[in-house]
């Protein structure tokens, strides 16, 4: 393949998926009025590895609250990544860079999407987890993206 179409190939992969995707969700508690509490589940593809998605469930309360945006979903979340396509490296990457983070409250709390790298084994480790401002939750999940044999990630 062209190397000079590697870059093309990496924006045409990323254009417009910076942010999640919704994947599903389930309800697990009926609310009379407003909806109802969820698990939702939504797709981040990595802006900056191509061929990588990482899939986050996540608790999001319904009710009143829920719908007028003012509740604080809990801290608790899981993920799972997995490689997609083919794995394009955008550039170099840190040995640690937060991935994204999304507004799980409506001033103080973050869900976090964090990318480690494994030189030793050759593998994208990624962590979920959820913090406050004043006080964060030790509630996190992890997984890793095993490389195939021969790929090379780019470090700083």
């Amino acid at each position: 393949m062209n190397q000079r179409l590697l870059p093309v190939i990496f924006l045409i992969a990323v254009c417009g998926r910076a942010g999640s995707e919704p994947i599903g969700e389930v309800d697990t508690v009926f609310k009379l009025i407003g909806p109802d509490h969820k698990i939702v589940v939504d797709a981040y593809d990595d802006p900056k590895v191509a061929g990588v998605t990482c899939y986050v469930s996540r608790a999001k309360t319904g009710g009143i609250k829920g719908a007028l945006g003012l509740a604080e979903d809990k801290s608790e979340a899981s993920i799972a990544c997995r490689q997609t396509g083919p794995i394009i490296f955008a550039g170099k990457l840190e040995r640690q860079e937060e991935m994204f983070n999304e507004r799980i409250s409506l001033v103080f709390k973050r869900l976090r999407v964090v990318r480690m790298v494994d030189a030793k084994r050759n593998a994208l480790v990624y962590l979920t987890y959820s913090d406050r401002v004043l006080e964060g939750s030790p509630q996190n999940s992890v997984t890793a993206v095993p490389l195939p044999a021969g790929t090379v990630i780019p470090l700083r």
